[in-house]
């Protein structure tokens, strides 16, 4: 077993309104931002996890919510100075921040990345603007065009947009407006993916009309193609970039690397290489209790069964296009694989969801297309 790479995950949980298909632990924010109050209990909650990372370097962080950008970029530069007290990080490390479309906000990225911040990753979602409304979002096209603009002359390594297909009522022609209209924008790197309606949201209690599968299908091949037409290359089912932009935080998570987590309802996984076990944690959900002193950070921790972990290494890992050396799964869960889990895969294969040989498995186009089906089947 091995110890894998090490990245940080940062959760700062307010939003300025709660949008309706989001089931990400945010809060919408009623009072004044509790910047230094928050950072101070995020850095004794990193300083309660540090002893897990061993002598490993941290070679990426992602700072997610909520609405990270909400944060002051004095606030910003304080709490990474203060992550680099407390870890070792890696030279050239990824350092992600995610960020709304609105102007306040992106006037201020050039503030961010003279703070550490040398990635941002932009919540679009759509350019047009009945959609946006639909969702929820405060921002409008022109702020969201405006940010990719902001991104690109702040100076950063790199940028991603946020984008969604599938939306309430949404043809094929309105999806490839958003996606040609976010590819003119040249991002490095695009998320794009399709609305799912999640339990404990607005639109799951009253459920908006989406595409039916015919068209969401079309969608997606004719996006795809769009995307490869344009120079992006496809790494995840979700996940585009232009070369060498891959987000390497993600990849992290794909490969089953480890990673902290540390603020409101942030999750973790760790190896102790030392007992063979691997362990996650999650962390206490609701700002008030979450920075309430007579409280542990952590609300609960699970160690992985044996049982548990051919589907939690292949429901990441096959979530990628690039192949699954075989080695890797005993290299990083510590078990050989079992037979039962190769009984599965030889279905898979026989199936045409993957293809095998000596050294790896690898995810078909059908795979991906059929992912959920393939999933179950490594239960």
């Amino acid at each position: 077993m091995i110890n894998p790479p090490l990245a940080l995950y940062i959760h700062i949980p307010w939003c300025v309104q709660k949008c309706p298909y989001c089931d990400f632990n945010s809060h919408g924010l009623k009072s004044a931002l509790p910047e230094q109050e928050y950072i101070a209990h995020l850095l004794s909650d990193l300083e309660s996890d540090a002893n897990l990372t061993g002598d490993r370097p941290v070679t990426s962080i992602f700072i997610g919510g909520g609405t990270p950008s909400l944060f002051s970029e004095e606030a910003m530069g304080k709490l990474l100075e203060g992550v680099k007290q407390r870890v070792a990080l890696a030279p050239n490390a990824e350092i992600t921040m995610e960020a709304n479309p609105g102007t306040i906000e992106t006037q201020r990225f050039t503030g961010f990345y003279q703070a550490g911040v040398n990635r941002i990753s932009i919540g679009v979602q759509s350019f047009q603007l009945d959609k946006l409304k639909q969702l929820g979002r405060i921002h409008n096209d022109n702020q969201a065009i405006q940010a990719a603009d902001y991104a690109r002359a702040a100076g950063l390594n790199t940028f991603n947009l946020d984008l969604m297909h599938g939306l309430p009522n949404q043809s094929i022609d309105d999806a490839l407006f958003d996606l040609t209209t976010a590819i003119r924008q040249h991002p490095p790197h695009l998320s794009w993916y399709q609305l799912t309606i999640e339990p404990n949201t607005q639109f799951h209690s009253k459920p908006p009309k989406l595409p039916e599968d015919d068209i969401l299908w079309d969608i997606q091949e004719k996006g795809h193609a769009a995307l490869m037409e344009a120079g992006y290359q496809q790494y995840e089912i979700s996940a585009y970039s232009q070369p060498g932009h891959q987000c390497q935080h993600n990849l992290n998570y794909w490969r089953f690397g480890d990673y902290l987590g540390i603020g409101c309802g942030a999750h973790g996984k760790i190896t102790d290489t030392n007992t063979g076990k691997i362990i996650r944690t999650v962390k206490v959900k609701h700002p008030k209790g979450y920075m309430d002193l007579t409280r542990d950070y952590t609300d609960r921790q699970h160690v992985v069964g044996e049982d548990e972990l051919p589907f939690e290494f292949f429901m990441n890992r096959f979530r990628l296009v690039e192949a699954c050396p075989k080695d890797d799964f005993e290299a990083l869960t510590g078990i050989p694989l079992p037979a039962e889990t190769q009984h599965n895969l030889n279905m898979a294969m026989n199936k045409g969801l993957i293809v095998e040989n000596n050294q790896s498995w690898q995810v078909t186009p059908l795979g991906r297309r059929y992912l959920n089906s393939l999933l179950e089947m490594m239960v």
